[in-house]
């Protein structure tokens, strides 16, 4: 009986202090929810068992139904963190989509022009998929996320809707060069080809009459070519992929912000996406989450933690260039430990956005402030608040009892790095994950690389 008291207490509790993890809004309880809360499409809950998956006390473990609802044999599994908040406020996303060519001369639509298949479905339509390398007609991308939320499930649920018809709107941006394997992207789009046959030792050879005529070719003729003297960087497919994932998480955070005017879009939350796309696994990642690669028994970060600890420098650095963002109430130098009155004075360690290490300054007035980073580890704080430092959302976030906003501090922004090779792939939060076993499928589209290491293995 106590047990229950105590859970119903801190589910309670939990809620409140997320602002409401079922969707309500400080700023705007009475605007529409954008989109209802659910849990992933992909574990087919009923409403009862959408509501079972709420209790703190027994805390069940959501897995998949049917194996044959994700591709490349991709498990998942979730339970509801307890007395955190009164529902599950993490979203995860598993889709395979299809990236069509807009038609020529059709103006920009609002609409994100992609034919989605489903691979959720139990019939395991779409599981066959393969991307057809000489079609220049079409692309086919798997994707994987994971959102986790915090101070309401409003800006998961949201990013976990589109973000993967953002990274598609950007990928037909640039369909035309990545369906073509052999063209380097070019520096301008839609640039007049430079005649090159004219080299500036061809001028040399013009008569002076004929320069003085203004002959084809001569330096300042109208059908003179202009020599280039720079040089111009070589650009990759990749690195044509890994912008559009970046951009669409920027795309993603704007839009968050822009339905809170008209929607109830409660809190943030961090967002982990892998995208699979001709033969190359992309990470991105803008948070704390995680994903690993397990290969040959070795196993290979492929995000990192983003923290007010790993962020140090960066966060300082904003606060030294913009101090009215600390509201005077802040200090952007770190301190081993909260500076007293009595230590005015004193030579005390200290860091600066410019320093790795550790040195000596005299305390003044304007170091008793809090600073910006506070605490160690997991219990890292940006302004005595969060300890995460790159997410989606918290547009309104502010510190408590103060007009202090949050958000100028995280970046949106995700790191995003790339594979060709890996057997086995983790996502995690710390109440649910992904993951994908590349041995046990054989749908998987397998490239040289990958092969090579199931061979091995």
């Amino acid at each position: 009986m106590l047990t229950r008291v105590r859970s119903a207490v801190a589910s309670l509790m939990g809620g409140m202090m997320a602002g409401g993890s079922n969707g309500d809004h400080p700023d705007g309880p009475d605007l529409p929810l954008k989109f209802p809360y659910s849990r992933p499409d992909f574990l087919g809950l009923s409403p009862d068992e959408v509501e079972c998956s709420a209790d703190h006390i027994a805390r069940p473990i959501l897995i998949l139904k049917e194996s044959r609802r994700l591709p490349w044999s991709t498990g998942y599994a979730e339970v509801i963190n307890a007395g955190k908040s009164t529902l599950n406020e993490d979203q995860a996303r598993c889709e395979v989509l299809v990236v069509k060519r807009r038609p020529s001369g059709s103006p920009m639509s609002n609409r994100i022009p992609t034919a989605r298949r489903r691979s959720s479905l139990p019939n395991g339509e779409g599981l066959n998929l393969q991307d057809n390398p000489d079609s220049s007609e079409e692309l086919t991308f798997h994707y994987w996320a994971l959102f986790d939320g915090h101070a309401g499930s409003g800006a998961a649920v949201v990013a976990s809707r589109l973000l993967h018809h953002h990274i598609a709107l950007h990928l037909q941006e640039v369909l035309e060069i990545l369906c073509t394997p052999n063209l380097v992207p070019p520096t301008c789009l839609d640039e007049e080809p430079i005649n090159h046959l004219l080299t500036v030792t061809s001028h040399r050879g013009l008569t002076r009459a004929a320069s003085l005529r203004g002959a084809a070719g001569a330096p300042g003729s109208p059908n003179t070519a202009t020599p280039r003297f720079f040089t111009e960087k070589k650009v990759s497919h990749e690195s044509l992929v890994i912008g559009a994932i970046e951009n669409a998480f920027k795309d993603m955070d704007v839009q968050i912000e822009r339905e809170k005017a008209s929607y109830n879009v409660s809190g943030g939350c961090t967002a982990l996406a892998v995208v699979f796309l001709k033969g190359k696994l992309y990470v991105g990642n803008a948070g704390d989450s995680r994903a690993i690669i397990i290969r040959a028994g070795e196993i290979i970060p492929m995000s990192a933690e983003f923290t007010p600890e790993s962020e140090r420098q960066r966060l300082q650095f904003l606060a030294y260039m913009q101090p009215q963002l600390l509201g005077n109430e802040f200090t952007h130098l770190e301190f081993p430990r909260r500076v007293q009155r009595k230590e005015v004075g004193k030579r005390m360690l200290y860091r600066d956005f410019t320093m790795s290490g550790w040195a000596y300054k005299t305390i003044e007035d304007n170091d008793l402030k809090f600073p910006l980073i506070y605490g160690e580890g997991k219990k890292a704080r940006v302004l005595a608040t969060i300890g995460v430092t790159r997410g989606l959302g918290d547009h309104n976030l502010k510190v408590h009892d103060s007009n202090i906003y949050i958000k100028p501090f995280l970046s949106c922004c995700p790191e995003v790095g790339s594979t060709c090779s890996f057997i086995m792939l983790l996502l995690s939060l710390s109440m649910c994950g992904f993951v994908y076993d590349a041995l046990n499928s054989s749908n998987v589209p397998i490239t040289p690389n990958v092969q090579q290491n199931l061979v091995m293995v």
